[in-house]
């Protein structure tokens, strides 16, 4: 089969021609059809972050039908629509048990990230357990994105613990903030998009943020104050986890606010402990989500309750010409490798 491979650190990924896979007996055999691409693809092609053994095959974002199932599968079956939920936990340590297996410390595999082989390539191997199941109505773009942009941005939304009428600082209005801003307008809250792309903000507002900020050329927290008559939001959520924006976020809380961290950078922030404390601030961390997120995700899209986040595809062939669009910051949504016919 045909597949995207990572060679070397800091080199362009080689289309090679790689050994079909065959499913165990609780493994599932996807084609795929399509699948995203997005800023863990560049952090693994420079290794930064997941660091694989390679040769690797990347793609953490897959949706593809069920082609071939192992002996004890009986959840699906040939035809079936479906993603993938990314971890691969051990099921039994207090995170898994409390429902928290996207923080499981005894994870021993991230599909297309570390230690399984991921969806850029035209067959992939998945455990069943890890599959969830897409009604045939949601196109193979939009479901390709889910498993990553669509269940960070819910499950950091969650995170959050946002409420009817509080606002909300985002940072960065890429594939996971457009979906945060249209999960967090379902949670009721007055969103504030920010982004340095004057198209990325304009698109903000068509997603339904209800104010803007362009940081390129504004003062977040200063705009944040005038905004919020001087208050401050209840939450900000960012997105991006640069030390700029970390500290815009920081910056721009009421008192008793509270930040979530989702992106990461090389990038570290200093907190003041005595600032913390007096104000009482809150710092949560979010990674990624928990395999009931997807599925929430899964409904609400194919519900028809959100827009399409997909603003760019590419054949699989150009996957290198997908990462130096990345690289660029000229993908204004969520760009998608189309794989299967």
């Amino acid at each position: 089969m045909k597949a995207a491979v990572l060679v070397e650190f800091g080199q362009p990924l080689v289309i090679q021609d790689v050994d079909n896979p065959s499913p165990a007996p609780d493994e599932v055999l996807v084609k795929v059809m399509a699948c995203g691409i997005d800023g863990t693809d560049l952090k693994l092609q420079e290794g930064f972050g997941y660091r694989p053994d390679l040769p690797f095959v990347t793609g953490h974002e897959p949706a593809g039908v069920v082609h071939e199932i192992g002996e004890n599968v009986t959840q699906f079956q040939t035809g079936d629509h479906v993603i993938t939920y990314n971890f691969t936990t051990c099921g039994v340590c207090p995170m898994c048990r409390s429902n928290r297996a996207n923080v499981c410390p005894n994870m021993t595999a991230v599909l297309g990230a570390r230690n399984r082989p991921g969806g850029h390539a035209e067959y992939l191997l998945v455990p069943a357990g890890q599959l969830v199941k897409v009604p045939e109505n949601v196109p193979w773009t939009d479901a390709a994105v889910l498993p990553d942009a669509g269940i960070t941005a819910y499950h950091a939304v969650d995170r959050s613990g946002l409420k009817l009428g509080e606002t909300v600082l985002l940072l960065g209005a890429g594939g996971v903030g457009s979906y945060a801003i249209q999960f967090a307008k379902m949670a009721g809250a007055h969103v504030i998009s920010v982004d340095v792309s004057e198209a990325k903000i304009e698109r903000a507002k068509q997603l339904g943020a209800d104010d803007v900020i362009d940081a390129s050329c504004q003062d977040v927290p200063e705009q944040v104050r005038k905004l919020t008559g001087g208050w401050g939001v209840d939450c900000t959520i960012d997105i991006v986890g640069t030390e700029a924006t970390m500290g815009n976020g920081l910056d721009s809380l009421r008192n008793g606010g509270r930040i979530v961290i989702v992106g990461y950078t090389p990038d570290e922030y200093p907190l003041s402990g005595k600032r913390l404390a007096q104000n009482e601030l809150q710092v949560i961390g979010s990674r990624c989500g928990r395999q009931q997120d997807l599925i929430n995700v899964v409904n609400l899209v194919a519900s028809g309750r959100t827009q399409s986040i997909v603003t760019n595809t590419l054949p699989l062939e150009q996957i290198n010409e997908a990462l130096d669009l990345l690289r660029a910051g000229e993908v204004l949504g969520r760009l998608v490798l189309q794989i299967g016919e």
